[in-house]
């Protein structure tokens, strides 16, 4: 029976040809558009190397500072990460990293616009960087201040062409850094790792950071399980409550938890920093929304085209429901012709995206971006299809159920 139903659609599909390249075209770009919105936010909350402890690590990022007339936003200080986020029960490693920043150089005389990071000895084992050459450094070389530094890949061409960087110096903003490592190129949708430099957090000529409860770092704290985040978050919090304000009269709270990227991201978006709970549910379902919401219009544009076409063949509809076809059999063939329909502009579309992915890599218009087709990319674009299909099918099947034998035989919808 299936074989049958798909033979039928097959062959109603060629039947008209113009309107099924026009139908074909508006599903595979509209399909394609979501694949490579998904390409995107995969990149930005899934887990790729360097983050291959993505799924037991939770993230600091900003402290909200209240009071009855004040309130402040940032991310958080190194000083309030260092005194209050160490040895925290069912945390292995606590690494900070400062938040990227525009920096320039003038190697050679020329000026170059880069991104710095300046990070403790932890970050490199939190976060697992391939080495092309060299090592990361080390607590030694933090705790002396040395102006030492990892560069990625694309830096080292920059400045040096195509040999070795190991011992040569970079000047960065007016100071001389020895490179002692360079590493793979990472996405700078990959907020957490991403820089083109990275440099000892105490290699700066100001040390005033080291007291700051607000400032320019993030906390990255690495679990034993998934299963230790509660009681993480809790004592973390309970932390953040016995911090003595007195320094700062305007503010009277601090709130600040460590969650997961997406967590924290919804927590941001949704200006959720007074929230116990920071419901990442909530972004989710945003995101859900606007998929749906820009597949509203195709589908509407196919619904109509689908109804045009069943109300076309009326008279076939009333011949097979004079011989008894049940609506049912009537209402799954027409919702399989618009599922096979979107699952041929769901294989165009699905065609088509490496090629638009490495494009948008090529571009620059995202530094080092790695964006491609994945299992999980590819999953979303079949299940796409597959419902866009079964949305835009549902109401011209229930036209079709609606039509009376006579009625239809006629050639006419009432």
């Amino acid at each position: 029976m299936l074989r049958s139903h798909l033979r039928l659609a097959l062959a109603v599909l060629k039947r008209r040809k113009v309107f099924t390249a026009i139908s074909l075209f508006g599903i595979a770009l509209t399909l394609l558009v979501l694949i490579v919105a998904g390409a995107l936010l995969d990149n930005v909350f899934g887990a790729f190397p360097p983050e291959v402890h993505h799924d037991r690590t939770l993230l600091v990022f900003n402290v909200r500072m209240s009071g009855k007339d004040a309130q402040s936003t940032s991310p958080a200080g190194f000083g309030l990460l260092d005194r209050y986020a160490r040895d925290l029960p069912g945390v292995e490693r606590l690494a900070i990293t400062s938040t990227m920043r525009e920096a320039f150089s003038y190697q050679g005389g020329r000026k170059q616009r880069l991104f710095l990071k300046r990070t403790d000895a932890e970050f490199w084992r939190v976060l697992q960087f391939p080495f092309v050459e060299g090592a990361p450094f080390a607590e030694a070389e933090v705790d002396s201040g040395a102006r030492v530094a990892v560069i990625n890949r694309t830096m080292r061409r920059t400045f040096f062409g195509d040999g070795p960087a190991l011992g040569r110096d970079l000047e960065v903003d007016g100071l001389t850094y020895r490179v002692m490592g360079v590493v793979e190129d990472v996405p700078m949708l990959r907020a957490v790792p991403f820089a083109d430099v990275w440099v000892p957090h105490s290699s700066g000529r100001d040390q005033a950071y080291r007291s700051e409860l607000q400032g320019e770092f993030w906390g990255l704290l690495l679990a034993r399980s998934a299963g230790d985040f509660p009681g993480i978050q809790s004592e973390f919090r309970s932390r953040m409550q016995r911090i003595d304000l007195s320094a700062y009269p305007e503010f009277e709270r601090l709130n600040a938890t460590p969650e997961t990227l997406l967590a924290s991201t919804s927590r941001m978006m949704f200006d959720a920093h007074d929230d116990p709970e920071s419901r990442p549910d909530r972004l989710l379902g945003v995101f859900g929304l606007l998929a749906l919401l820009f597949l509203a219009l195709p589908t509407i544009n196919l619904v109509n085209l689908s109804i045009s076409r069943i109300l076309e063949r009326a008279s076939e509809i009333g011949v097979r429901k004079a011989f008894g076809a049940p609506a049912t059999s009537l209402v799954g063939q027409f919702v399989l012709e618009n599922v096979v329909l979107t699952l041929l502009g769901g294989v165009l579309a699905l065609l088509a995206a490496p090629l638009v992915l490495a494009a948008i890599n090529q571009s620059g218009v995202l530094p080092y971006a790695q964006l491609a087709l994945n299992l999980r990319t590819f999953a979303l674009g079949l299940g796409l299809a597959v419902f866009f299909g079964v949305l835009s099918g549902a109401y011209p099947a229930w036209r079709l159920a609606r039509l009376h034998p006579v009625v239809a035989l006629k050639g006419a919808a009432r």
